[in-house]
């Protein structure tokens, strides 16, 4: 079976020709990279001093990488990728609000997320952070002291306030067990990553035993994640689970690069792109070549990761719509890989957060981020827009 990533007709069959024409203007704007860090800086800013700027958020880059405000508002767009056999990962994409009764809240939102998914039948996931259910400093509290199994510290209050946080993502796994919908579990900085991995694998050893329902994020831009995936899969056959991993690239170089020079210890980021790259492929290929105990969803906006996934299946005569094979991109980005990936009758999902506006800044703001500072992305983005558009006016 053939593929290809530059058919721009079926890459963009869901999208009218006005949203196209917003699109490139959009991506044109993000090709100054300039104005984007003007624009990350002075966003939030402008978000809090009250001036109406939400009408032009809404219309551009709310519009292109957001859901919707509420649940409900995801539907059209739910409905409309589900025509292109396009599923969808919700994210409840509500960041940096901390306090018990924040945390509180964030868990009840992720259950009637579970439920709303259960309800359609192309969401087979939902995504959470564990910093939208745990207190940033207990996690970096918990980092500094990995090894041990109980007892975090002397702080009786802080044990107590963990064990809230697994009760918590407990109460999430087991709802989404009984609804049958997968929970993804991101990855966040490394000085916090620890107990987040710890507890993902605690929630996997009780929830993946005869199905995958909890899978953990895997950066491949930090240069001992490969080393994990397979001391994970290690730790996975003997305590006789299935283990769930979602593969990434990673999303906070800069601001790894940074605190690692301030604060003077080795930088966990790879040294090139190059070794980024190398370690994500042999990522796929060992998940895929342990694909009966392995999980794996290849969560990328490279075209040459997801060809390589796409050949290895294709080559191992595995099933392109194998239960334990998953591709995902960004909603609002990389459509000639997901349309085009949809189209050969692979699972592939659009990530779609949704969220108040004021509260999805920082997500928009690392799209934007992400976009500019990505060689070549948006260039790429640009081209085949305008392939497109071009394409239709010839038509």
């Amino acid at each position: 079976m053939s593929l290809s990533f530059d058919n721009t007709e079926k890459a963009f069959a869901y999208k009218s020709d006005k949203d196209l024409k917003k699109a490139k203007f959009l991506f044109s704007t993000m090709n100054y990279p300039l104005f984007v860090t003007l624009g990350t800086r002075l966003t939030p800013f402008l978000m809090k001093t009250g001036l109406p700027i939400n009408g032009i958020l809404r219309n551009t880059i709310f519009k292109q990488f957001v859901g919707g405000e509420t649940l409900q508002e995801t539907a059209p767009v739910v409905n409309l990728l589900d025509k292109y056999n396009v599923k969808v990962i919700l994210d409840y994409g509500v960041e940096g609000k901390e306090g018990e009764d924040n945390f509180d809240k964030a868990t009840e939102e992720f259950v009637r997320v579970i439920e709303y998914a259960a309800t359609q039948k192309n969401i087979p996931f939902i995504s959470i952070k564990i910093t939208g259910l745990a207190r940033f400093a207990l996690l970096e509290t918990l980092n500094e002291a990995p090894r041990l199994r109980s007892g975090i510290h002397d702080n009786e209050l802080e044990n107590d306030e963990w064990e809230r946080v697994k009760d918590r993502m407990y109460h999430i796994c087991e709802v989404a067990a009984q609804h049958n919908v997968g929970v993804l579990i991101d990855a966040e900085e490394t000085w916090i990553q620890d107990p987040i991995d710890r507890l993902t694998m605690e929630m996997m050893e009780h929830f993946n035993k005869e199905k995958v329902v909890v899978y953990n994020t895997i950066q491949l831009y930090r240069h001992d994640r490969l080393d994990f995936l397979k001391l994970s899969h290690r730790i996975a056959k003997q305590a006789n689970f299935l283990l769930g991993v979602k593969l990434v690239r990673g999303a906070y170089m800069e601001k790894e690069r940074e605190r690692a020079a301030q604060k003077r210890y080795p930088d966990p980021i790879q040294t090139n792109k190059e070794n980024t790259d190398k370690d994500f492929n042999e990522a796929v290929k060992y998940c895929i070549s342990n694909i009966n105990e392995i999980a794996v969803i290849v969560a990328s906006h490279n075209e040459q990761s997801n060809l390589l996934a796409f050949d290895l299946l294709n080559k191992n005569s595995i099933a392109v719509n194998h239960s334990h094979i998953h591709f995902s991109q960004l909603y609002g980005m990389s459509d000639n890989i997901t349309f085009n990936l949809a189209d050969t009758n692979c699972s592939v999902s659009k990530y779609l957060p949704f969220g108040p506006i004021r509260d999805v800044i920082p997500y928009l703001m690392r799209r934007a981020q992400e976009n500019s500072s990505v060689a070549g992305q948006t260039g790429r983005e640009l081209g085949l827009i305008k392939k497109e558009l071009a394409r239709r006016k010839g038509k």
